[in-house]
């Protein structure tokens, strides 16, 4: 075999995988809320002993809260396997930035390339956007996850502005989190 078929089926190989992966992502709504409050509640629980106390609830995420989000413009996406939504990324249009929103998988499928999957799936979708991502300073493996992806860790006093300017959350969220920026000139 030539070295130039090799290529082909290789390259066919990696069109499909793509394809495919691509394929078991689709938008979720607010008649999905059960199945990503699953999701969510189940991933997060990988934060309850990294995060103040005052910052953890249970369950981790309501559905209220969930409900609110759509409401605020956050879109959805999940990935399934066999029918199952195992993992979910949402984002936010805010101002002149995406922010990228609530990015879980379901703890017995981590690791597995789910969370991947979403993630290219939402940069292929917003190629020349600013894209913001805000997560707990002590979560070490997502800080990790987003600079596989090219995204930029801001220093405290940047983060902290980032955070009051594009995010709605509270006080103790802020000094307790971080950003992560992808594409931009990573000044604000």
């Amino acid at each position: 075999m030539g070295e130039t078929e090799r290529s082909f089926h290789f390259l066919d190989y990696l069109y499909f995988f793509i394809i495919y992966n691509y394929r078991m992502i689709s938008e979720y709504t607010k008649s999905d809320t059960s199945k990503i409050l699953h999701v969510i509640n189940d991933a997060s629980l990988r934060y309850k002993d990294i995060i103040p106390d005052n910052c953890w609830h249970e369950p981790y995420m309501s559905e209220q809260k969930l409900i609110d989000e759509f409401s605020d413009g956050v879109r959805m996406f999940g990935y399934h396997h066999n029918d199952k939504l195992i993992g979910v990324l949402g984002f936010q249009e805010v101002k002149d930035v995406i922010l990228i929103r609530h990015a879980y998988t379901l703890t017995s499928y981590q690791g597995k390339g789910a969370g991947s999957t979403l993630l290219e799936y939402l940069l292929k979708k917003n190629q020349n956007s600013r894209l913001l991502v805000g997560t707990w300073q002590n979560a070490t493996w997502a800080i990790r996850f987003y600079e596989k992806f090219s995204f930029i860790l801001h220093i405290k006093k940047q983060a902290t502005r980032l955070l009051k300017k594009y995010w709605k959350i509270p006080l103790q969220q802020i000094e307790n989190s971080v950003v992560l920026e992808r594409y931009g000139t990573f000044s604000d």
